[in-house]
């Protein structure tokens, strides 16, 4: 029986320490634990699921310290945006349909 979680409650939470080589990761996001479960099959010795709770959609990762990075972007400036806006165009991008 699959117990519902609120949404509030479906976190991702990565924790490390300098001492240890392996990064822990619990996570409910889907598109996040497709991509860690694909990394895990293909490289076994850098990543590897250590929990899968069906019940509650949470899955638990232990991987290699240095295959994790966390990268931050600057948001566009409106001159950035525009001239990324004409490339699109040019260049056959189609922009998303509005609601």
């Amino acid at each position: 029986m699959r117990t519902e979680v609120p949404k509030e409650q479906k976190t991702t939470d990565i924790s490390f320490d300098k001492r240890r080589k392996i990064v822990y990761i619990r996570t409910h996001n889907t598109d996040l634990k497709n991509r860690l479960t694909a990394f895990s099959e293909k490289y076994p010795d850098l990543c590897r699921m250590t929990e899968d709770d069906a019940d509650i959609g949470c899955m638990s990762f232990e991987i290699d310290k240095w295959r994790l990075s966390i990268r931050l972007t600057v948001p566009y400036t409106e001159e950035r945006r525009k001239n990324a806006s004409e490339y699109a165009k040019k260049n056959g991008f189609q922009s998303k349909p509005e609601s």
